[in-house]
């Protein structure tokens, strides 16, 4: 039996050795082709990829990012929409902050090592076309996901990342937070390595004052593994040289930009309540009560710096005998503002309403207070960071998923503009705008006209073509929103102040028509309102999702309930199994 089964072997190989042979002088049918090439290996079918040369990848490496963003897919830019050039993808939810993730299929070879520097910057070069549904994430972003995927290419991934990313870029701490999501979590031993190769201290913060770079990007890495890790590990991370250099990066003398981001380094530290302690014992309060004199300065780096020491002052490292902002601030003139009670707790919002600010992974959206259904309408934004954000008109059907990256523009019921990405946005498709990209101070003027069911998107008083694309599926309840990427920030005017650059058209603001009770336009800090949250007594039988009305509705066909029906309609998912929801019953037994 094992005689004939070896005879067997050696016959077929001949065959197809012969088979081989025959096709190279192009001598076979199509048919015959196509059988020689599944004998052989040498065809597109099974695990014909086992046998790629790792050579091949070599070769053409050096054009793979170009045909990423270029010959993989063409963008009808009449339309926005990318169109695939090879076989259809299948739908993929959009996340401008986490593009889709293409791991390495279970008979693709590990891709060769490039140079982690050159990769790096490529993916920096590359994030701003991540804009379709369907496309896939850069060659390079998924080359660092598999180095990183041990201890020392994890470690190499990151000192890149601290080495190379420059400082002028708006999206490159954006990036440092996009690549290190997406790369594992790093083991105890990385982590200590880390620590060891950093070797951060005081001396260490004032020894390379004048590259601003390193310690940026030193900085931005700390927080983003802060907001990773938790207990134990983000403990171990914080350690008293890691202090120091943290807080001397708060110094006078360092750059505002590592000023910042050391300040949300020390901000996503104190998630973990040991080390919240750790670094109000440090007398962090006494510093930062000096900066956020910053809060209102003309430079937009340092307004930022001040803008994030009052907040970390209002709801993290308190200081004794310190007067809470909004205790102080006078809101009489304002009217309209943005919406706190429905926004997650990773946007931050000023005492004023006016001015919020995303320094967390996620992809957060805020509306405003007011909602209109008809006549003319106009507010401005002012420019405080020049990356990624999506403002514009969203109705109260719009879906804001924040970890899932959906923002203003991600639906059919709301329209944005992208002014880092010269994008409007409207279902989740983008089409590229006329006006030059955004930058630090710019206004920002969006005109809702409802009888002519239109919307027009200035920039420093120069107008856009109208949109009218969400008018097929929304005519009324419109509001102002916008969603933020990580590290960005702007102010809104809704007319309580005069405006720099008003259309010409008559219109109206929502401060005129608005109208806020005094405990309404209060923004409390976070530990108060969980301490007002605590006092409140929630009946047994009330929705769980709003603690307000009764629970009376189950979702079919998985059976759970607990929510009333109006909650009950904005979900698509079972908030317990995840399941769809085909239908919603009303329990009548319920109701008494």
């Amino acid at each position: 039996m094992i005689v004939a089964t070896w005879i067997t072997f050696c016959a077929c190989r001949s065959l197809a050795q012969v088979l081989l042979f025959l096709s190279s002088s192009n001598s076979l049918p199509p048919f015959w082709e196509t059988f020689v090439s599944v004998v052989t290996g040498t065809g597109t079918m099974g695990n014909s990829c086992v046998c790629r040369d790792d050579s091949d990848l070599e070769d053409h490496h050096h054009g793979s990012s170009r045909v990423m963003r270029g010959n993989a897919r063409r963008v009808d830019h009449g339309t926005g929409v990318g169109v695939d050039t090879g076989e259809a993808q299948s739908s993929r939810p959009r996340d401008p902050v986490r593009p889709p993730r293409r791991g390495r299929g279970p008979h693709e070879p590990r891709r060769k090592k490039q140079n982690v520097d050159g990769l790096v910057l490529d993916t920096l070069a590359v994030i701003r076309t991540l804009v379709d549904n369907d496309q896939e994430p850069p060659y390079s972003m998924i080359t660092l996901h598999e180095m990183a995927e041990t201890d020392d290419g994890w470690l190499e991934v990151v000192q890149s990342l601290i080495r190379v990313i420059p400082l002028d870029d708006p999206l490159g701490p954006a990036v440092i937070t996009l690549l290190l999501d997406e790369c594992p979590l790093p083991t105890k031993d990385a982590l200590q390595k880390l620590s060891d190769m950093l070797n951060l201290s005081a001396a260490i913060a004032r020894q390379d004052a004048l590259i601003p770079a390193k310690h940026r990007n030193t900085t931005a890495v700390l927080g983003c593994l802060a907001e990773k890790l938790a207990g134990p590990a983000s403990i171990g991370l914080l350690s008293p040289g890691t202090l120091e250099y943290l807080l001397e990066s708060l110094s006078s003398e360092a750059h505002p930009t590592v000023m910042l981001f050391a300040l949300i380094a020390l901000e996503k530290f104190s998630q973990t309540s040991e080390n919240k302690l750790t670094v109000s014992e440090s007398c962090i309060s006494n510093r930062l009560a000096v900066l956020e004199s910053w809060s209102e300065h003309p430079d937009y780096l340092k307004r930022q710096v001040g803008f994030c020491s009052q907040w970390s002052l209002d709801n993290l490292f308190l200081k004794e005998g310190r007067q809470f902002t909004y205790e102080k601030v006078n809101l009489t003139n304002i009217n309209a503002m943005l919406n706190s009670n429905d926004v997650s707790e990773y946007l931050k919002i000023s005492p004023t309403g006016l001015e919020a600010r995303c320094d967390a992974s996620s992809f957060e959206s805020v509306r405003c207070t007011f909602c209109v259904d008809s006549g003319v309408w106009y507010y401005e934004v002012t420019v405080i960071t020049s990356g990624v954000m999506q403002i514009g008109w969203a109705t109260k059907d719009s879906k804001f998923l924040n970890h899932e990256g959906y923002g203003i523009g991600d639906d059919e019921y709301s329209c944005a503009y992208d002014g880092c990405r010269q994008l409007i946005w409207y279902n989740a498709r983008s089409k590229p705008h006329s006006h030059p990209c955004w930058k630090e101070g710019d206004a920002i003027g969006f005109l809702l006209d409802l009888s002519k069911k239109q919307m027009i998107f200035y920039l420093n008083g120069h107008q856009l073509p109208p949109e009218k694309q969400v008018f097929s599926s929304a005519t009324s309840g419109f509001f102002a929103a916008a969603s933020f990427m990580s590290y960005q920030q702007c102010e809104f005017n809704f007319g309580a102040k005069p405006f720099r650059h008003p259309p010409s058209v008559k219109f109206s603001t929502f401060n005129d028509f608005a109208s806020l009770l005094p405990s309404e336009k209060i923004i409390l800090p976070r530990h108060r309102r969980l301490a007002l949250l605590k006092q409140v007594s929630i009946r047994d039988n009330c929705c769980t999702l709003c603690c307000d009305v009764m629970a009376d509705t189950e979702l079919r066909p998985c059976g759970h309930g607990g929510m009333c029906m109006e909650c009950a309609l904005q979900l698509e998912t079972c908030p317990l199994c995840r399941q769809d929801i085909q239908t919603r019953i009303r329990l009548i037994a319920h109701v008494s």
